[in-house]
């Protein structure tokens, strides 16, 4: 790595590389925000996957004109969006670049080419990680045992910082990210939509459920344990949904069809946006999630919330909210998921991590967090 580039003092346009994954936006929003109160005069802009601006724009943590997107579904889109990005970014001219990805190749090729001075990535040290070059010349120690919310701020601290590592200072208090404010009456005609497609919903407390693993399926607490907590839900009077995107929908009909109950519906790809979907959340009484998405955008939210870890874990990836709990065993491998293997998780599918979790302990959370929100 290279150390002798002087840190800017007061840069004026800083580019933010945080491409992949959703969740993380919501985990980096003390980033933005410290970006802000350190360099009120600064312009910031954010190079990210287009799949993931919806988030963006929910959390309004960026001028809409300062985002630049890239599209990742086909070759042709990704090489086209490539080099226009590449054109925007020596065109705005940066003095900054952070790059938010935990080791990531193309993310650092994104960042060499905007053309910045200062360049701040995570540096693996002598762990395990892919060689990303030697432009990095604010290099932040990824810390395995920091909440990722910790790092990003660390990231920021890291622009005008020297020494080695760089930022050396205690770690900051990071709160929850500010509620999504809705437009007067958006919740209210959502919800009555919701009941007129789905009349068994009315005047019941709704459960919603997110059973699939995404691109990580082994991030997935069982379907047969799904099948029996929605089961005892059910007996007690709950209405159950299904939430989703469309591919999940196989897994999502697998359940409603086990449980075989008129307040159990599928809602997988109903919803029309992440805006719709913390809508819904507004109506619900609880949660219970894999590690995944709807946690993070629960945060969002006060739907109290229970989410899953155990190949990954909440001490590094937990959303930062009070309505948020999380459900975690932590065997001898746990967590097998790690920037250091690039998420390659050497179980063999048999995630003992999620199974020793049982139905018997959710229920019990659950029947608490819902005497809680009634209490409320």
């Amino acid at each position: 790595m290279v150390f002798g580039q002087r840190a800017v003092a007061k840069p004026t346009r800083i580019l933010i590389v945080l491409l992949s994954e959703m969740g993380s936006l919501v985990l980096a929003q003390p980033m933005f925000a410290d970006l802000r109160k350190r360099y009120p005069d600064a312009s910031l802009h954010i190079l990210m996957f287009a799949k993931n601006r919806e988030v963006l724009d929910l959390l309004g943590v960026m001028p809409p004109e300062n985002v630049i997107t890239i599209r990742d579904k086909s070759l042709g889109g990704f090489v086209a969006d490539t080099l226009r990005a590449i054109l925007a970014m020596r065109r705005i001219g940066f003095d900054v670049v952070i790059d938010c990805e935990l080791f990531s190749r193309v993310s650092a090729i994104f960042s060499y080419l905007s053309g910045a001075s200062i360049h701040v990535g995570f540096q693996p040290h002598t762990q395990e990680g892919l060689y990303r070059g030697s432009f990095i010349n604010r290099p932040v120690l990824y810390n395995p045992y920091r909440h990722l919310s910790q790092q990003f701020l660390t990231m920021v601290a890291a622009i005008g910082s020297e020494g080695r590592p760089l930022a050396k200072a205690a770690a900051h208090e990071v709160g929850a990210p500010p509620l999504l404010q809705f437009a007067e009456g958006e919740v209210a005609r959502i919800t009555m939509q919701l009941h007129d497609d789905f009349p068994v919903l009315k005047d019941k407390k709704l459960v919603l459920v997110y059973p699939d693993g995404g691109i990580l399926p082994i991030r997935a607490w069982p379907p047969g344990n799904y099948k029996q907590l929605c089961d005892a839900l059910l007996r007690e009077g709950y209405a159950i949904a299904l939430i989703g995107l469309p591919e999940a929908k196989p897994l999502a009909q697998e359940i409603v069809t086990h449980c075989d109950h008129p307040m159990c519906i599928d809602l997988t790809g109903y919803t029309k946006s992440v805006r719709h979907l913390l809508a819904i959340f507004q109506r619900a009484s609880l949660l219970v999630t894999n590690d995944g998405g709807p946690g993070q955008f629960a945060a969002l939210t006060p739907l109290p919330t229970l989410v899953f870890f155990g190949p990954e874990t909440p001490a590094l990836y937990s959303p930062l909210a009070p309505n948020i709990h999380c459900l975690y065993t932590a065997l001898s491998c746990s967590p097998c998921l790690t920037a250091y293997n690039h998420r390659n998780s050497p179980c063999d599918g048999n995630n003992q991590c999620l199974q020793s979790i049982t139905p018997a302990q959710v229920l019990r959370k659950a029947h608490e967090l819902l005497q809680t929100e009634h209490a409320a």
